[in-house]
């Protein structure tokens, strides 16, 4: 087995530090894979008593007490925990060019979406880190991921969009915008149109690919970006289905005169692919 690989890797190592940086990371790894299969049990006896089974029935065709099966019920995770894979997840912001060509630092937007993200992982006892997308940066890392990247700060934020189902980006007027691919209808941001507006639109986008998830976040502007994280902070229960692979959504939102989100709305979709 791969994991008793991991394992007896760990334990052979001569190097201490090295030992000692592998050993914690599969400590995380195992931890998030013992919270998913304790989802997957709780959606295992839901799912049998949906079925027809009552609990007591379940709790003896599975070993355990009936006050146990209270317990799993009320204790594992949320369904909806999947919908960003088994974890850890990395989160990834861009980091922008200053009008110079340097590196500067991320924008006050990407910064509170990636924090808002954090939170929701957090509440699904997801662990996460950090990671930063450069300009040229084209692939996602490995593993489940958020990216929040919009199309013009790195190839990446259109490569994902590209590869969507119901939704591709286009130009008008130089600016991007969302078009619907089986009617053609175009989402254009109002900010975007008109600087005094304090409404933007953003794309959500989920996709399991190689065993693993990838979300995509990206706003026509940050204020975007950020909106579709405020969306998905209060949505994802009702977005979640365990069959669904793919997922994808037109977000709008409404900013006040500091950037912060003050409303949010789906204005296209869900549109979603299942098994």
């Amino acid at each position: 087995m791969a994991g008793t690989s991991e394992f007896e890797q760990v334990r052979s190592d001569p190097d201490p530090v090295r030992r000692g940086r592998r050993a914690t990371e599969l400590i995380t790894l195992y931890q998030q894979r013992a919270l998913e299969l304790a989802r997957l049990r709780k959606e295992a006896i839901e799912e049998a008593h949906r079925n027809g089974l009552s609990y007591t029935e379940i709790a003896d065709l599975l070993g355990i007490t009936k006050g146990r099966i209270s317990q799993i019920k009320s204790g594992a995770p949320p369904a909806e925990r999947a919908f960003f894979g088994v974890g850890p997840v990395a989160v990834g912001i861009p980091r922008r060019d200053t009008a110079d060509g340097r590196n500067g630092s991320a924008d006050i937007n990407d910064r509170a979406a990636r924090e808002l993200i954090e939170k929701v992982l957090s509440r699904l006892s997801l662990a996460s880190s950090r990671f930063e997308i450069d300009p040229g940066t084209e692939e996602v890392p490995p593993g489940d991921t958020v990216v929040i990247c919009d199309p013009d700060s790195a190839r990446v934020g259109q490569r994902l969009m590209a590869d969507d189902d119901a939704l591709r980006l286009d130009k008008v007027d130089g600016e991007w915008c969302l078009v619907e691919k089986a009617t053609g209808r175009r989402y254009i941001s109002p900010v975007r149109a008109d600087p005094a507006s304090r409404t933007d639109i953003g794309f959500l986008g989920r996709r399991e690919e190689d065993g693993r998830v990838i979300v995509h976040i990206a706003g026509m502007t940050g204020a975007g970006s950020h909106g579709v994280a405020h969306w998905l902070d209060s949505n994802l229960p009702s977005l979640y289905e365990p069959s669904t692979r793919s997922a994808s959504a037109v977000v709008e939102c409404d900013f006040d005169s500091d950037q912060s989100i003050t409303d949010s709305r789906t204005v296209a979709g869900p549109f979603t692919a299942r098994e």
